[in-house]
């Protein structure tokens, strides 16, 4: 499916979650505003690229276990951010070709660079959708041309909830969504936590609100837990992203980031 036309204009005025994410990461998509921000974030919080670094590796880590070990093929990634290395359909086709893949953002930079996207396997599907979170109804709907919702789905909500406060919104989309999702399918999420540096991470929290879009929510490892409720949750459980099943068997070499992930399966 081609990508929408934007239906908004980029406003490099405004520092932007996906810029800013983009600029730790190492990336170029991002303005003067957004590398500000990101600065002056990074002045008080240096671990927040080790945040960012983490957040994709746990994107690597549990896109290979479903579909290397669990035997999925097709993925819903929501709040999909700039295009970079080691996308969803990147890791996924590159296990399994014929995997097919579709990514919801509403970021109208993301949709310019929907294209990047779009370039998978011919024996797989890729898709965008140009769609906000808190309109599961047109997520469905559209992701629906691509996916086969009668079959199991990977939902990827990694480093998007954050950005709905009000935590009885988030569970009637949760609700929404997965209730169109087959029994089988899994629930992938990451999330912003305080509780490893609670003042540290409020004042993450406020400095991005000043001025950067969207408004960022921070919630405790309990909270991201019961994002997950009703379903069946994988070892090890809601952790820290840079502990959910490390590469390296020495644990103790991993450092715990203030950002938390889990999977989970719908019975």
């Amino acid at each position: 499916m081609p990508p929408e036309t934007p239906s908004t204009a980029i406003d490099a005025s405004v520092p932007h979650n996906a810029r800013i994410w983009n600029y730790w990461l190492g990336g170029k998509d991002n303005y003067a505003v957004d590398r500000e921000m990101g600065e002056r974030i990074r002045s008080f919080f240096p671990e927040i690229v080790d945040n960012a670094l983490a957040d994709r590796a746990f994107l690597v880590r549990t896109v290979t276990h479903l579909v290397r070990d669990r035997g999925v093929r097709q993925f819903l990634d929501v709040g999909t951010g700039l295009p970079t290395h080691n996308n969803t359909h990147e890791v996924a086709q590159s296990l399994a070709p014929e995997s097919r893949v579709v990514y919801v953002d509403n970021d109208p930079l993301v949709l310019a660079h929907a294209r990047a996207l779009l370039s998978g396997t011919p024996q797989g599907a890729t898709a965008y959708v140009d769609a906000d979170l808190r309109d599961p109804d047109r997520i469905l709907a559209a992701a629906g041309e691509t996916l086969d919702l009668a079959r199991p789905v990977a939902l990827m909500l990694l480093g998007v909830v954050n950005f709905v406060a009000d935590d009885a919104e988030v569970r009637a989309v949760l609700d929404r969504l997965l209730g169109a999702l087959a029994p089988g399918s899994y629930l992938v999420v990451s999330h912003p936590t305080d509780d490893i540096d609670h003042e540290r991470a409020h004042q993450v929290a406020r400095a991005w609100n000043e001025q950067g879009t969207p408004k960022l929510t921070i919630r405790s490892a309990a909270a991201i837990a019961a994002l997950f409720d009703g379903l069946e949750l994988l070892e090890p459980g809601v952790v820290s992203c840079s502990l959910w099943r490390p590469e390296t068997t020495d644990i103790g070499a991993v450092r715990p980031v203030a950002e938390y992930g889990g999977v989970a399966r719908k019975p």
